[in-house]
């Protein structure tokens, strides 16, 4: 049996460490096996050492993020302890809490990953930007805060969000109404998005006034895009063909963000990904940034880094009965 005791420097911390009903302490209890008790600005640990050593990582880690001004809940807590159970917990220390923009409710927007740091950092850097990862790693939330972020700040005049019109396994039949009817359906994502961070009126008041288009891939075919910000969703269900026409319309002052996930291919008759390509193709071009994120980034429920992690091992064993 071992005991650890860490002084914390203000009891406000310890009370955002152990969280409301200390749900936040109990997953490190449940985790690692040991208890964990709160004496005015000491904390201390005991159980079996090995248990001990990891729990006591993962709470200064997460006393580092409180010391950033990060809000605690159960996705963060989480991904400290994947961290230390990797032996990684040492990247924490190059975490940022830096703000990529203001939300229309007021709240700030900040990357929640390591992952999800280097992509804004990829973006940021580079004129083209490339996000692949699996479904809730923000991919396309953060391109669009990124994007909103540059506008503000008057660096480009125009944000251009555009996707491949493919049908996810489904059949959905001739859709009624006029052109933006039947392809609102298909941009719905890039809508919530924008909606969040600009909220609905002053999107509607953007779109008026052409500062804002959002439009299926076929209709950026033979523009040249200067001064905006475009963001390419969806991209795994580009063809070759599609890829390189996109990449091509890129302008003076512009700067692109593609994004997809190569595990959701929902092209017709097995047809080649053109994000699958353009990752080989681009990947020592300078001006082009290319970021891998994984399950570990994932920010929606925990039951989808299962789930992401589940189907991953299956596909992996089938390849070996292969």
């Amino acid at each position: 049996m071992l005991e650890q005791i860490i002084n914390v420097e203000r009891m406000e911390h310890a009370v955002s460490l152990f969280g409301s009903f200390d749900e936040n302490v109990r997953l490190i209890e449940s985790q690692y096996s040991v208890n964990i008790l709160c004496r005015g600005t000491e904390i201390k640990i005991s159980g079996d050492d090995e248990g001990v050593l990891l729990a006591v990582k993962v709470v200064e880690g997460l006393l580092s993020l409180i010391n950033k001004g990060e809000a605690l809940n159960d996705q963060n807590v989480r991904y400290v302890m994947t961290l230390v159970n990797e032996g990684s917990e040492e990247k924490l220390n190059s975490f940022s809490n830096d703000v990529i923009c203001i939300t229309a409710k007021g709240r700030p927007l900040k990357a929640k990953t390591l992952g999800q740091k280097k992509y804004v950092d990829s973006i940021k850097k580079n004129t083209i930007a490339l996000g692949i990862g699996p479904a809730g790693t923000g991919k396309t939330y953060l391109a669009v805060a990124m994007a909103v972020q540059a506008f503000r700040a008057h660096e480009v005049n125009r944000i251009i969000l555009t996707r491949p019109a493919v049908e996810a396994g489904e059949k959905l039949g001739f859709l009624p109404g006029d052109l933006q009817n039947k392809v609102d359906p298909y941009l719905r994502p890039l809508y919530d998005a924008l909606f969040d961070m600009l909220g609905a009126e002053n999107y509607q008041r953007y779109v008026e006034r052409g500062n804002i288009e959002v439009a299926p891939l076929a209709y950026m075919r033979g523009r040249t895009l200067d001064d905006s910000f475009i963001i390419l969703d969806e991209a795994q269900n580009t063809t070759s063909e599609q890829m390189k026409m996109f990449l091509t319309r890129l302008g003076f002052n512009s700067k692109a963000v593609i994004t997809g996930d190569v595990t959701q291919i929902d092209l017709p008759d097995s047809r080649k990904s053109g994000l699958l390509e353009a990752s080989k193709v681009l990947k020592n071009i300078e001006g082009i940034g290319i970021i891998n994120l994984s399950e570990k980034d994932v920010v929606r429920h925990r039951l989808v880094q299962d789930i992401i992690k589940a189907y991953d091992k299956y596909y992996e064993e089938g390849k070996k009965q292969r």
